[in-house]
């Protein structure tokens, strides 16, 4: 699993590359509670375009740092999930709390 990301303007593009399962969930956490606490920026893209594979754990990744960002009014976006990642994001109702951008 690798994490790419850059700034521009006030958004935050995070791209996760590989494996989103139990696997590599902390390391994912971490490193994105580690870009997002005390910065300032109005949104987050999560590009997925790379993601191989993704499962449950991943999904709490994912609304875990959804509860984080909320209180401060910074919502998430879904950006370029391959099919089967799609798939899992859907039955698992995360786009009613983070929209799908691409």
């Amino acid at each position: 699993m690798t994490i790419e990301h850059y700034k521009k303007a006030d958004t935050l593009h995070i791209k996760l590359c590989g494996e989103l399962d139990e696997h590599h969930s902390a390391y994912v956490r971490t490193t994105i509670d580690m870009l997002t606490d005390g910065d300032t920026f109005k949104r987050v893209y999560i590009d997925m375009s790379d993601l191989d594979f993704m499962d449950s754990t991943g999904i709490g990744v994912l609304i875990g740092r959804y509860k984080r960002l909320k209180p401060r009014g910074i919502p998430i976006f879904i950006q370029s999930p391959p099919p089967t990642v799609d798939k899992v994001l859907k039955l698992s109702g995360i786009y009613e709390i983070m929209t799908k951008a691409g």
